[in-house]
């Protein structure tokens, strides 16, 4: 089943059948499930970062594992061993937003499994041709051709038409 904003729910990840203090069960821990959601919002956040690479996957999912982990699942696009590479990467950069990120696991085509801030993340991509394929790969129009325009980057002198101005017609 699908939940909100593309996850899917396990059995006991809704609150209504989740094991813990809230239904009545003593040893649920508040302060945990705050890590669990915060490294996701960290892993999300990087992934919302990378334009380029979330428009290559289709079907982007997530859901909550067994044991605090979370399992995100794409379609295309990426190997799995490139969107881990890209999250430590991202979310391990030097700053004040750093938080622990590293390899939990061997990273290859298909899955990858990594600890963020002691959450395990599982990443399993579906029919992944990579990111070189995807920057090789002809379209009818990329954002960063429409930026770089025939002349070269915007403001560098010539006016010709532009990627943008050739699809709306202008």
């Amino acid at each position: 089943m699908r939940g909100l904003r593309g996850g899917r729910d396990e059995p006991g990840a809704s609150p209504a059948t989740a094991y813990g203090p809230q239904n009545g069960h003593d040893d649920g821990d508040a302060r945990s499930d705050g890590r669990r959601y915060e490294a996701l919002g960290r892993v999300m956040g990087a992934l919302s970062g990378e334009a380029e690479t979330l428009e290559a996957c289709r079907d982007l999912t997530w859901w909550r594992g067994t044991e605090h982990s979370w399992h995100i699942e794409w379609r295309d696009g990426p190997y799995a061993a490139e969107v881990a590479a890209l999250l430590l990467d991202r979310i391990g950069a030097p700053g004040p937003d750093a938080a622990p990120a590293t390899p939990a696991g061997p990273a290859g085509t298909s899955t990858a499994m990594l600890d963020v801030m002691g959450v395990t993340f599982v990443l399993r991509a579906i029919d992944p041709f990579g990111m070189e394929r995807l920057r090789t790969r002809p379209g009818l129009w990329r954002l960063s051709a429409a930026l770089a325009g025939p002349a070269g980057p915007v403001g560098a002198g010539g006016r010709s038409r532009r990627h943008w101005e050739e699809l709306l017609g202008g």
